[in-house]
């Protein structure tokens, strides 16, 4: 949190939103995702206190790869398989971490995403996981991390905590995810594109060094061509049964 704290700042203008309206105990912050630096971005400008920890990344082996092993190093990854084959008990820890007090962090678009005011359909996991605790869902956008460089503006805007109760049946996880979709979309919106770095710059490779575009490359720049970020929806999209979705039977 220290290292994250202070290379965070050193690097970048941070400025955050709303922070008084982080609840005191446990919680699930779903928070919008256009780089690997996002998690760091949280982990500098959170409260220490309660203790933070991240769903992901989804790797089979966390040991391979350096941002695996830089997640890792941190303690605060909660991994689970791409196969799902460990969806139960990563369900356990979830359950665990909440039940202690601490906060989870779930990038809800289960991906990283181009454009700033773009935001992808939302996995029903983070709903799930909130709904089944009985923790406030929070929505957190983050932007000014699409392309990163020095002393650019970094904006973390939190929204107000979304009540939870019941069981996490589809209804409830749907009606959560759209609510939490449209409180993310106007976080977010509004928030210009950043210029490109020049594309091989030292900048440019930071920004992509850990980046997985399931397109195979960043949408637009795949031929060498200018940003074209996705114009985002007006409504919310239907929920998408991703990784951290709910086991069968629990819906």
């Amino acid at each position: 949190m220290t290292f994250a704290w202070v290379a965070v700042r050193v690097l970048f203008r941070v400025r955050v939103e709303g922070r008084e309206r982080l609840p005191h105990g446990p919680a699930l912050l779903c928070f919008s995702h256009q780089s690997w630096i996002d998690p760091f971005v949280l982990m500098a400008t959170l409260p220490w206190r309660p203790r933070l920890y991240f769903f992901g990344p989804k790797e089979d082996d966390m040991a391979k790869g350096a941002r695996n092993r830089i997640m890792t190093w941190t303690g605060t990854a909660v991994p689970f398989k791409p196969a799902k084959s460990d969806l139960i008990e990563a369900t356990r820890r979830v359950d665990a971490i909440l039940a202690s007090g601490a906060v989870l962090a779930i990038a809800g678009e289960g991906r990283v995403h181009s454009g700033e005011s773009a935001l992808l359909p939302l996995d029903d996991g983070a709903a799930f996981f909130a709904i089944r605790a009985g923790v406030p869902f929070v929505p957190i956008a983050i932007n000014g991390t699409s392309w990163l460089g020095f002393g650019r503006t970094i904006r973390v805007r939190i929204g107000a905590p979304l009540p939870t109760s019941g069981r996490p049946t589809r209804a409830a996880i749907a009606a959560l995810i759209g609510e939490g979709w449209t409180s993310l979309h106007e976080l977010a919106s509004g928030y210009p594109d950043p210029i490109p770095p020049r594309e091989g710059s030292p900048w440019y490779r930071l920004t992509e060094i850990f980046n997985e575009w399931p397109e195979g490359a960043r949408p637009g720049r795949a031929a060498g061509s200018p940003l074209a970020p996705a114009a985002p929806p007006a409504e919310p999209p239907e929920p998408r049964s991703g990784p951290a979705g709910p086991p069968p039977g629990d819906a």
